[in-house]
């Protein structure tokens, strides 16, 4: 991961990621078929230093050599069987209550689909997904809160299996945390 100064000094770092694809070529060889940013990342205007990346999704079933399926994905949130690699950076949280909770759901919805209409309208953040999330913490420290409001501190190098439960993120320190998440989509669990 790279990082760079954003063009909006409100923001802080811009995270830069770049993505290597490979494929096959013509001759059936490994072969790299993209190199560069990820086509999907979003740098949020009404939560400063927040931001998400989508880096790649598929389908149960998809073949190997597909094309690029990140532009067209509709949902952060795969299918049974399908996935979705994502990075996360959470701001502190004292930026998450100074926004606008409005305009930062909206915008919310259209960077992170699929997950944000999950969120509880009561308890920011807290929400429970039809997947199970391989999480890695790249950098800084994220609190996960579960349901019994138990807050388990993670740092760099840490992770967490996420088993289709009831949880929230939350960063109580004083400078952002950067999540890597594969999504692994399930069939749903009746609670």
């Amino acid at each position: 991961m790279r990082r760079r100064r954003s063009v909006r000094p409100d923001k802080g770092l811009t995270v830069e990621i770049r993505r290597v694809v490979t494929g096959h070529d013509h001759q059936g060889r490994a072969a790299v078929v993209s190199d560069g940013p990820a086509p999907r990342t979003h740098d949020f205007r009404h939560v400063p230093g927040m931001s998400t990346t989508m880096l790649w999704s598929t389908v149960a079933g998809q073949p190997t050599d597909a094309a690029d399926p990140t532009p067209g994905t509709r949902s952060q949130l795969p299918p049974p069987g399908g996935t979705c690699f994502v990075i996360v950076r959470f701001p502190p949280d004292d930026v998450l209550r100074a926004a606008d909770p409005v305009a930062a759901d909206a915008e919310n919805r259209m960077a992170s689909p699929g997950i944000a209409e999950r969120f509880e309208p009561g308890n920011p953040g807290m929400h429970v997904t039809d997947s199970v999330d391989y999480v890695l913490v790249l950098d800084g420290a994220i609190w996960l809160d579960l349901d019994d409001g138990k807050m388990i501190r993670l740092g760099p190098g840490d992770t967490v299996i996420q088993n289709a439960t009831r949880h929230a993120w939350r960063n109580l320190g004083d400078s952002p945390a950067t999540l890597a998440v594969v999504h692994v989509g399930t069939i749903p669990i009746r609670r």
